[in-house]
């Protein structure tokens, strides 16, 4: 009996000194790194478990953050921990709006973290090298391109050329207009299905454009004028510049002024697709061309105008009736300061070009 009472009794006091020598142990200091959303801080504890750690530390662990070891974990002197805590962001995508929480860092990460897919030329707002930050708002626009074609007609334009063998007041047809057709090639940017803008990239010309060229009659019975007589050689035959030319009739008190070929002048840009054309049909050129009257000089004919030298009639004009000439230059500033000349002498030479002998 004595036995089993010692026996008992040594039991209980190995018992009692393991219970001290674990609670002991148990109750030692354990130094522990913590690290939270990149900011590392080293604490003291006795807790065995990570979380009564978190607890002692006033660390809440939500269901969406990430931490390095299990809650459960028993915890030993240096060990590291690591908890990235999650932030909810809202993003538009799609026609949707959702709501995630993420431990990434940047857009970026938090669209491939939700499995978004973003495409080479859609657009994220704000761009994806941005740092998260709680209910932040992302966009994610999708950009589309999309070609199409339109078909446009060409209006033909009319172009009256003067005719000097028709008669004045009639008119003919020379070639029947034809319209043209073009297709333009566009580009069309959708962002969410809504365009954006509208760009023509190309344009292709199906069938080209016929202007109708219509000839209007200018013929009339010669005007009275002075003509000439044998009594008068020196005014009937005359050498100017070497060449030897028999004047048809003469224009005595004539006035002189000049124009060009541009807006001011004629109303026609260089962009007008009769820019430089006479009413004649012959291009404009300086030391050749004047506009007349018709009626006192004809189209074609070429003249000689004391002090300016040989020129031919092929243009007209609104203001240019009766004894008036309008001398072509090509400087506009030189035929703004040519201003208006009076009392010059012209003689009407005829159709064949002047030469000298």
């Amino acid at each position: 009996m004595r036995l089993i009472v010692l026996s008992a009794l040594i039991s209980i006091a190995m018992t009692f000194m393991f219970l001290v020598l674990l609670y002991g142990t148990a109750s030692a200091d354990k130094h522990v790194s913590v690290v939270v959303n990149g900011r590392e801080s080293l604490v003291s504890t006795k807790e065995r478990v990570l979380q009564r750690l978190l607890d002692e530390q006033a660390i809440t662990i939500g269901p969406h953050d990430k931490v390095s070891m299990p809650l459960n974990a028993e915890v030993k002197d240096g060990d590291r921990v690591v908890i990235d805590k999650a932030v909810p962001v809202v993003v538009k995508a799609d026609g949707k709006v959702r709501t995630l929480y993420t431990t990434e860092r940047t857009v970026q990460g938090a669209i491939e973290e939700a499995h978004l897919l973003v495409r080479p030329q859609d657009k994220v707002f704000p761009a994806p090298e941005t740092s998260v930050k709680p209910n932040m708002a992302v966009r994610v626009t999708r950009i589309d391109k999309k070609y199409s074609e339109n078909r446009y007609t060409l209006p033909f334009s009319v172009i009256k050329k003067e005719d000097p063998k028709l008669e004045k007041g009639s008119q003919k047809v020379v070639r029947t207009g034809k319209k043209g057709t073009v297709v333009k090639r566009y580009e069309n940017i959708f962002a969410d299905g809504v365009l954006v803008s509208q760009s023509m990239v190309a344009k292709l010309m199906q069938t080209d454009k016929k202007d109708q060229i219509v000839a209007v009659g200018t013929k009339k019975p010669e005007p009275k004028v002075t003509v000439l007589s044998a009594r008068s050689p020196s005014v009937q035959t005359l050498t100017k510049r070497g060449i030897t030319v028999n004047a048809k009739k003469v224009l005595r008190n004539v006035t002189l002024t000049a124009y060009t070929a541009d807006a001011a002048s004629t109303g026609k840009s260089e962009s007008h697709p009769l820019y430089g054309v006479t009413a004649s049909g012959t291009h404009v050129e300086e030391g050749r061309t004047i506009a007349v009257d018709p009626d006192v000089i004809p189209l074609g004919w070429w003249v000689y105008i004391e002090g300016i030298g040989f020129r031919r009639a092929e243009d007209t004009g609104s203001a240019i009736k009766g004894s008036k000439i309008d001398v072509y230059f090509e400087n506009e500033s030189y035929a703004n300061k040519f201003g208006r000349k009076r009392g010059y002498t012209v003689y009407v030479i005829g159709p064949k070009k002047p030469e000298a002998v």
